[in-house]
């Protein structure tokens, strides 16, 4: 009977020191990190791996460090040409510096999502609407040091933003159709355009190099009818000598008026 009286006496002992070891007792993932309060002050970082804490004296906030994806919701923005669309994005981000997204922001996540979508709105509000579409790297990047120079005071490093899509209404779809369709049609004019002045300039080199010597005219014109000799068809053509053509051109003046 002292002896079961003694274990009885004992038993609730041992239970509340397997309790207060139990509660003393942090083990943390690799990846995580734990944000150590004595009473209520800051006193370091524990983790990862097992270490212990005084019961009731110190407190823990466990914070993750793996990279966390965040989706910005689509946001409707007016681009500096007053085009209404709307802008989703992806936002990569981790926390570098555990006490300070502890103690200096109340919640980094809601933090992070809000200057997100705010940042996305003020940068690609200052773009045209073909340099949200043409020039996205640009932008990210641009959005990306915007954001992580704010949160670095959060102890969060954004490594990477991207826009996801960029969402236009059909009128608008249409009349950009309607541009590019006029500007295939102007770049096609500027070719044939192009394609004219280049030949004229050929045939004008061609006529000066002609003219540096008769006899080659002879042979251009020998290589013509030769040419449409060959052609299966019914046209009849008079050879006209070329040096006819000169005695003529010559001695056309002095039968003019006023000459006896």
């Amino acid at each position: 009977m002292p002896m079961l009286s003694n274990l009885t006496f004992y038993l609730p002992i041992i239970v509340l020191g397997f309790v207060v070891l139990a509660s003393a007792i942090k083990i943390l993932r690799e990846y995580e990190r734990g944000v150590i309060f004595t009473l209520g002050r800051f006193s370091g970082i524990g983790g990862p791996g097992l270490f212990l804490l005084i019961p009731f004296i110190q407190q823990m906030v466990k914070v993750d460090l793996r990279v966390i994806v965040l989706d910005v919701p689509s946001q409707d923005v007016i681009s500096q040409d007053n085009v209404s669309v709307r802008v989703s994005a992806v936002v990569y981000f981790r926390v570098i510096d555990p006490e300070r997204a502890t103690i200096q922001v109340e919640n980094f996540m809601q933090a992070t999502s809000e200057l997100s979508q705010t940042t996305l709105r003020s940068v690609l509000g200052k773009h045209d609407l073909d340099e949200m579409l043409a020039e996205r790297d640009k932008l990210n990047a641009d959005i990306q040091e915007i954001l992580d120079s704010q949160t670095d005071a959060w102890g969060i490093k954004v490594a990477n933003v991207e826009i996801k899509h960029v969402d236009i209404n059909e009128s608008m779809i249409r009349a950009i159709a309607r541009q590019a369709e006029a500007e295939r049609e102007r770049r096609a004019k500027i070719i044939n355009a192009e394609g004219e002045q280049q030949a004229a300039a050929k045939l004008v080199e061609a006529a000066e190099m002609l003219a540096r010597q008769p006899e080659s005219m002879q042979l251009r014109y020998l290589s013509s009818l030769n040419f449409i000799a060959g052609e299966k068809n019914s046209t009849i053509i008079f050879p006209f000598p070329m040096e006819l053509g000169q005695w003529l051109k010559r001695n056309g003046g002095k039968d003019g008026p006023g000459e006896s």
